[in-house]
């Protein structure tokens, strides 16, 4: 990969932390990028997945210097501000876009997609967003309570370790209520 502007960027960004104020190991893990600080919000719910906000050039770029291999979207095109399928190509990751735009597109249809697209990158290093991160929690939640056959508590907590807020939290309850 070329060291452009955003890669340079990147890279001092993750380099001005100390290790006083950083997850170390965590760091270590992703080739010394210190994404919690490049990503906001940023969720950690095991070493292969990360949840993020909305994207830009420069937190793709700290992405794949992280060792991220897939990037997933869960936003649509309305809500992007640049070619983020382009620049993730570019910088040598998987592109993968499921667009929920809100609760109304919480369908089970769309978590088998979801669901399709995680067992299709099983193993690798995903990088999961939208534009805060609510719909991907709400998207793993319904996924564990859905196809997964996980309680409501389970499935409720599954989702706020992966960014799951208050913005989505009642209607996926609602949803976890009616069998699939």
């Amino acid at each position: 990969m070329t060291m452009t502007k955003d890669t340079k960027l990147a890279t001092e960004t993750a380099t001005q932390f100390t290790a006083e104020q950083v997850d170390v190991e965590q760091i270590d893990s992703d080739n010394g990028i210190d994404l919690a600080a490049i990503l906001k919000p940023y969720h950690r719910p095991d070493d292969n997945n990360i949840v993020s906000g909305a994207l830009d050039e420069g937190k793709v770029a700290a992405l794949a210097l992280a060792g991220v291999e897939v990037v997933i979207n869960l936003q649509p095109d309305s809500e992007l501000d640049f070619d983020e399928a382009t620049a993730v190509k570019q910088a040598g990751m998987q592109y993968e876009q499921l667009p929920i735009a809100g609760a109304d597109d919480l369908k089970q249809i769309n978590m088998l997609a979801f669901d399709s697209l995680l067992r299709q990158y099983h193993g690798k290093k995903i990088a999961m967003h939208c534009k805060s991160g609510s719909r991907v929690g709400a998207a793993m939640a319904l996924r564990a309570g859905w196809l997964r056959g996980r309680k409501m508590e389970t499935a409720m907590e599954r989702g706020h370790r992966y960014g799951l807020t208050e913005m989505f939290e009642q209607e996926v309850h609602n949803r976890l209520l009616v069998p699939r």
